[in-house]
C-alpha cells in the first residue's frame, strides 16, 4: 500500500517484493521459508517441525494465506506451526525510488534481488514499458530453467525511464604483494 510518501509491504509466504533506490535493491520483504533460523524457532515454539527444508514434511513456505487443508499445520485454537501473520515492512519513499517489483517464489529462485533490479532497470531504460519488462522477466527466468509459478507485477514512481548509474570512481589503488604475487605464478605454472 502506498499512502502518500510511505510504502507498506505486508508479506506471509515466499513471493518477495523489492524496491529500486537509484538502481540499487532494497528487499522490502523476507522469504518465509521454514529453515530461516526465526521461523524455524516460532515453528518448533507451537510444536511444529522442520524436515529437510519443508514444514512439517509437508510445505515450503512457513506462513501463508492458503493450505488451511493440509493436515496438522493449523489448528485454530492452539495455533499451528502455519502461520498467516504478515511481517510489515514501511519505507519513507524518495526523489530516487524508482519502482517496486513484487514476484512469486518462481522469480527469486533464479533472481537475486539486485539481479532482477538491475534487469529491469535495463529494460525500462531501452523501452520503458512496464508491462513488456515485466514479460521479458518472466521469459528471462524461463531461459535460467525456473520451475516454480512465475508471476510478476511491477509499480514505477516516474513516468521517465530510470536514469543510467554513475558510479565515481574510486582513488584507492590495490596492489598484491610480492609474496601474493610469488604464490600466484607457482599456482600458475603446476
Amino acid at each position: 500500500m502506498i499512502f502518500g510518501r510511505s510504502l507498506l509491504v505486508a508479506n506471509a509466504g515466499d513471493c518477495r517484493a523489492v524496491v529500486s533506490r537509484g538502481g540499487l535493491a532494497i528487499e522490502m520483504s523476507k522469504d518465509h521459508r521454514p529453515c530461516c533460523v526465526t521461523e524455524r524457532t516460532r515453528i518448533e515454539s507451537v510444536g511444529g517441525f522442520v524436515d529437510d527444508g519443508y514444514l512439517n514434511g509437508q510445505l515450503g513456505v512457513s506462513r501463508a494465506l492458503g493450505n488451511w487443508h493440509i493436515k496438522g499445520l493449523k489448528e485454530v485454537e492452539k495455533g499451528g506451526p502455519l502461520s498467516a501473520e504478515p511481517e510489515l515492512k514501511l519505507l519513507t519513499l524518495t526523489k530516487e525510488d524508482e519502482f517496486l517489483i513484487i514476484s512469486s517464489d518462481g522469480i527469486w529462485d533464479v533472481f537475486r534481488s539486485q539481479n532482477a533490479v538491475d534487469f529491469a532497470r535495463r529494460r525500462l531504460q531501452e523501452h520503458n514499458n512496464v508491462k513488456r519488462c515485466c514479460k521479458e522477466i518472466v521469459d528471462e527466468a524461463k531461459k535460467r530453467d525456473a520451475i516454480d509459478n512465475l508471476t510478476v507485477v511491477m509499480v514505477c514512481f516516474h513516468s521517465e525511464p530510470p536514469p543510467p548509474v554513475v558510479f565515481q570512481r574510486s582513488r584507492i589503488r590495490k596492489s598484491i604483494s610480492a609474496e601474493g604475487l610469488a604464490n600466484l605464478r607457482s599456482l600458475l605454472e603446476d
